[in-house]
């Protein structure tokens, strides 16, 4: 499926406060992933289509959606109130628009742990599992595992794709998180990638190939965890 395939949408996170959204529906989906952006570009990234065309073609439906900041054409991330705000109100939409289907919530980096957060705080209803699209453990060249303290309060299912070069999530402080987490936690490294998935020509493997293997591994996830 392709970008103009997606259905935008509207939606409403509190009086007078609205964002946009873009639903992609393969044909017999099995789950739906509502899924945020990072920090830097908004929902219509290609990244962020290339995700959502990926999932398509591997039978999961997508809702991406914007946060207020990126709405408005600030550079400035909202308060985490705001963002959190915003996923609820996203999810709550996509679990409206696909009832049927098993809800994945989640994102790519900034996306992804303001997520994990507002899921932490409470529970965000009908919500199975999450998926993180590189999670940022800590900033760029600041090794620390502080922003992770939340992960014990989510209760679900969670999906770490991470590449091994990821500036933001040095694997000697994020494996033992994960691990900390039990059962409940899966982490796939993504050789030689980098945060967004990016690998060296050197590599012998393309950004292509990367996030196909991500997706493969987030399709069986939705399969073996959730039975998507």
């Amino acid at each position: 499926m392709t970008a103009e395939l997606a259905e935008r949408l509207r939606i409403e996170i509190g009086p007078g406060e609205a964002v946009s959204g873009l639903l992609m529906r393969p044909p017999q989906p099995r789950a739906v992933y509502a899924f945020a952006h990072g920090a830097g570009a908004g929902m219509s990234h290609a990244s962020m289509e290339g995700v959502a065309a990926g999932l398509a073609e591997r039978g999961i439906a997508s809702l991406r959606y914007q946060f207020p900041y990126m709405e408005k054409g600030s550079k400035r991330p909202d308060a985490p109130k705001v963002a959190h705000a915003a996923v609820r109100a996203a999810v709550a939409e996509a679990a409206r628009r696909c009832p049927a289907l098993a809800l994945i919530a989640g994102g790519k980096s900034f996306g992804g742990r303001m997520t994990s957060q507002a899921q932490a705080a409470e529970a965000l209803p009908g919500v199975r599992g999450l998926a993180f699209l590189g999670f940022p453990l800590h900033p760029a060249g600041k090794p620390a595992s502080d922003r992770a303290g939340h992960l014990a309060d989510v209760g679900l299912p969670m999906l770490f794709l991470q590449g091994t070069r990821d500036a933001l999530a040095e694997l000697s402080l994020l494996e033992p998180v994960v691990k900390g987490l039990g059962s409940r936690a899966t982490l796939h490294l993504l050789e030689g990638a980098d945060h967004s998935f990016h690998v060296l020509k050197s590599s012998g493997r393309n950004d292509r190939e990367m996030l196909g293997e991500a997706l493969d591994t987030f399709a069986a996830w939705v399969e073996t965890t959730l039975g998507g």
